[in-house]
């Protein structure tokens, strides 16, 4: 399946991609070889197959939740971007500040 360059910007651009010329070129080819591979992968008879999670054997392999090395605390609060100290109750001490990840985003 060729592929032109205008086509190949235009997925690089719906990545939000810069690519120089030189690129444009090289991922044409490439472009071009996953999506040949994806029509010979459309050409399977599934009939009989069963879906899979995954492909291995092993299944939920749970090894012991056991302490490891840790850094001390020192060492880790100069590593760490941001620090807050305080807290209240049990919750007392050096924390290290970190992005919020759950709920839209946001800072620390």
């Amino acid at each position: 399946m060729a592929l032109s360059a205008d086509e190949v910007r235009r997925v690089a651009a719906l990545a939000r991609l810069a690519l120089t010329q030189e690129q444009v070129e090289r991922y044409r080819a490439d472009l071009a070889a996953v999506l040949g591979y994806m029509e010979r992968l459309r050409g399977l008879d599934l009939a009989g197959a069963l879906p899979l999670a995954h492909v291995g054997e092993e299944v939920n392999r749970l090894d012991a939740d056991e302490p490891g090395p840790v850094l001390p605390d020192g060492v880790l609060q100069k590593m760490a971007p941001a620090t807050w100290a305080g807290g209240t109750g049990l919750q007392t001490g050096v924390f290290i500040k970190v992005p919020k990840v759950l709920g839209g985003g946001g800072g620390a």
